[in-house]
């Protein structure tokens, strides 16, 4: 059996070997280099890669139909295995035959070459206020152009936009017809039927977002890793074009992805669905470790970034999980990493589910500030008054006061409390 030179003095176990597909170990050479096989090795031996679509992937006419269109691109982080290949974008880990497709829903092995099928073809798009996301430390009140394509790394039974974080490319997006990009100069006249097939590449990602006066570009309503190679062009032409780009995003990513992005991402805003492992995998399908190695690497790195914890009755809303995860977010982020904790309402796989009590919200934020986290929100309720206010963690006055997405009162001076002048943590406008 032959083998590359770059992979000798890798040892792989049974269970390894196994998880990078037979064909690969059974005469077709493996092609990566070593620090591929690095990344395959990273794998433990209780991992397996996740449920694909076998078959799955689309006929021929509709692939020369997205080709033609330019929403086909080959996926940057994947090995190939003989005729299967890999994704290594997430921990999924997918292992894909000629003709399957991803967990995501998003890219498909043709012909021995991993492909994504969401490349500059958003699903949906808005001007969206900055503290949506939601980032309140983050240049407030500042608008962000914000995009998605459809699928998703995870399954969450509580998915909000499930209408597009389940779907397929070819389930939102129609190749039929003339071409129709959306140019400054189209901005306004799009109609519903242009949707389906409007396409919005990364240089014109740029042009709208400059034309409709926004600083910002964030990568949301879905999952950017799902359409990593979209979000990352664009967000590389976007620096380069001095915008900001801001990723929404469940934090599953694997380290090397996440490090090629970050380093053109400004902020981030990362869900942190809750602090058990056995819940992960039941609500979301995932893995908290990995969650939690985002957000060390994103703090290693500098990168502003804010947590969510959406407080799911009956899943996350233990409070002495809370407590450790409050815990967990001091020791190894630090006491000014703004958390928000945020109301489930009844929705997708768990509209039988009640609305969380308000009461449960005020008692997780009461955890999370006796824990010493200094800057602690509340949102999707309109009962709590000071749900979105900031404190000066010095004075303990209010400096920034918020109505759900506006902010209301602003009492900053250069990044600092008017009134004491202790820093606000933050990235905040010169």
């Amino acid at each position: 059996m032959g083998m590359d030179q770059t992979a000798v003095g890798c040892v792989m176990t049974r269970r390894r070997a196994l998880a990078c597909g037979a064909a690969a170990f059974a005469g077709a050479s493996l092609r990566c280099n070593g620090s591929w096989i690095d990344s395959l090795l990273h794998l433990g031996d209780s991992e397996a890669p996740a449920e694909i679509f076998k078959g799955d992937a689309p006929d021929a006419r509709l692939w020369a139909q997205w080709r033609e269109r330019g929403w086909v691109r080959e996926a940057s982080h994947y090995l190939k295995l003989g005729a299967n290949v890999q994704c290594k974008t997430c921990p999924n880990n997918c292992i894909l035959e000629p003709g399957d497709r991803s967990h995501c829903r998003n890219k498909v092995n043709c012909d021995g070459t991993l492909y994504t099928m969401a490349y500059g073809n958003p699903c949906t798009f808005h001007v969206d206020p900055v503290e949506k996301k939601p980032l309140f430390h983050f240049h407030p009140g500042s608008r962000a152009f914000s995009l998605a394509t459809s699928g998703c790394v995870f399954r969450c039974l509580n998915c909000q936009n499930w209408e597009i974080s389940q779907k397929k490319p070819e389930e939102t997006k129609d190749p039929s017809g003339p071409e129709l990009r959306l140019l400054p100069s189209r901005l306004g006249s799009l109609t519903y039927e242009d949707m389906a097939r409007v396409s919005l590449f990364p240089d014109d990602v740029v042009a709208v977002t400059k034309a409709l006066a926004c600083p910002s570009i964030a990568y949301t309503y879905s999952e950017p890793t799902a359409f990593y190679e979209y979000a990352f062009d664009t967000c590389k032409l976007a620096r380069e074009n001095g915008l900001m780009n801001i990723i929404v995003s469940c934090g599953s990513i694997e380290d090397r992805p996440l490090r090629d992005l970050a380093q053109f991402v400004d902020a981030a805003h990362v869900d942190l669905k809750g602090f058990d492992d056995e819940t992960y995998r039941r609500l979301n399908s995932g893995k908290l470790q990995t969650i939690l190695n985002t957000l060390k690497t994103y703090n290693e790195m500098g990168i502003w970034f804010e947590v969510i914890n959406l407080v799911v009755p009956t899943y996350t809303d233990d409070l002495d999980s809370i407590r450790r995860m409050c815990g967990w977010l001091v020791d190894n982020l630090g006491p000014d990493r703004p958390l928000h904790f945020s109301r489930f309402m009844p929705q997708h796989k768990l509209d039988h589910l009640p609305p969380t009590p308000v009461d449960i919200l005020v008692r997780a934020r009461d955890a999370a500030r006796a824990a010493g986290l200094r800057y602690v929100y509340i949102g999707n309720v309109r009962e709590v008054a000071d749900a979105g206010t900031t404190y000066c963690p010095g004075c303990r006055r209010p400096v920034i006061e918020r109505d759900v997405f506006s902010v209301t009162s602003f009492l900053l001076d250069g990044g600092k409390c008017h009134f004491c002048g202790t820093p606000i943590a933050g990235v905040w406008a010169a």
